[in-house]
């Protein structure tokens, strides 16, 4: 595994990834809006409970990620909805990043 990416660090991101990658764009273009839909109740939620204490920090290396999302380096940064999905995604805790991201690789590869 090539630790140099942001996401390869866990193995349902990088999964996903992949999955994304050979999926054909009109299905890939409606998960990058499902993905959207479900980050937005995500922060909703999270919005609503203000109790809970976030760590919201999303690091360096996703921090690297968006930086090359804004250059269009890598392939999905040229897909526009599935590019904003991950923009989005990045913002959410960790965990909720790599619960979606079980989510794509559980139910997809099946």
């Amino acid at each position: 595994m090539n630790n140099r990416r942001w996401y390869d660090s866990n193995e349902y991101t990088e999964k996903a990834l992949a999955i994304l990658k050979d999926m054909d764009e009109e299905r890939r273009r409606a998960l990058s809006r499902d993905l959207t839909a479900v980050v937005r109740q995500i922060k909703e939620m999270r919005e609503e409970d203000e109790n809970e204490e976030q760590e919201v920090s999303i690091g360096i290396d996703r921090v690297l990620g968006l930086y090359k999302i804004s250059n269009s380096r890598r392939w999905y940064d040229k897909v526009s909805l599935l590019s904003y999905a991950m923009k989005t995604m990045s913002t959410l805790p960790k965990e909720d990043f790599y619960n979606i991201m079980e989510g794509i690789s559980t139910s997809l590869s099946a």
